[in-house]
């Protein structure tokens, strides 16, 4: 009986630890393979980078969000192309200078107000000077960046590297199951 108690135990315990950790198909369905590792792109401002207003994805595609960064730069300071790519657009949206760079699989990065050094069509390199940056997005001056997959806004910070990685702690449940069942195995807990 006593065994069989162990056995009960320590398969609750890994299922919680399953749940918990986030195994299965839950886990991977945030995970995207077109997000760039960390340092692969490169920032298109100089330090020192200070985010001004992050990523707000909106609950639906037609409700207001932010849909991009905010990254304080000086006005007149140089953009840089973050990652490979070829210049997608480079003119006027409405009212402000906007320039995009399609980095192949889907994935397009967009600046503004941003006055264009290059044009529509022209390959770009990782750090390559692509424009300089104008007033007029923040009440600081700033730059707005945004990243686009398949047409969807992601954060971009995702790329640049500014979005520390999630650490999944076991939780408190957890903590207190896993020390119980080390006590009845008669293990140090």
């Amino acid at each position: 009986m006593a065994l069989l108690a162990r056995v009960l135990g320590l398969m609750t315990v890994l299922a919680v630890a399953a749940a918990a950790t986030g195994s299965g198909a839950i886990a991977q369905a945030h995970v995207d393979p077109r997000v760039a590792v960390e340092g692969e792109w490169g920032w298109p401002v100089e330090t020192p980078r200070r985010v001004l207003r992050a990523f707000a994805a909106p609950a639906a595609p037609w409700l207001p969000g932010h849909r991009g960064a905010d990254i304080a730069a000086s006005s007149g300071a140089l953009l840089r192309a973050p990652a490979d790519g070829v210049v997608a657009f480079a003119g006027w949206v409405v009212d402000r200078p906007v320039l995009s760079i399609d980095h192949g699989g889907g994935v397009r990065s967009s600046f503004e107000p941003v006055v264009a050094a290059v044009a529509a069509g022209e390959p770009v390199v990782r750090g390559q000077p692509i424009g300089a940056i104008e007033p007029g997005h923040c009440a600081a001056p700033c730059v707005h960046i945004g990243v686009r997959v398949d047409g969807e806004y992601r954060n971009p910070l995702l790329w640049l590297g500014g979005v520390p990685r999630s650490v999944l702690l076991p939780t408190r449940r957890l903590a207190r199951a896993l020390r119980r069942a080390g006590a009845r195995a008669g293990t140090p807990p």
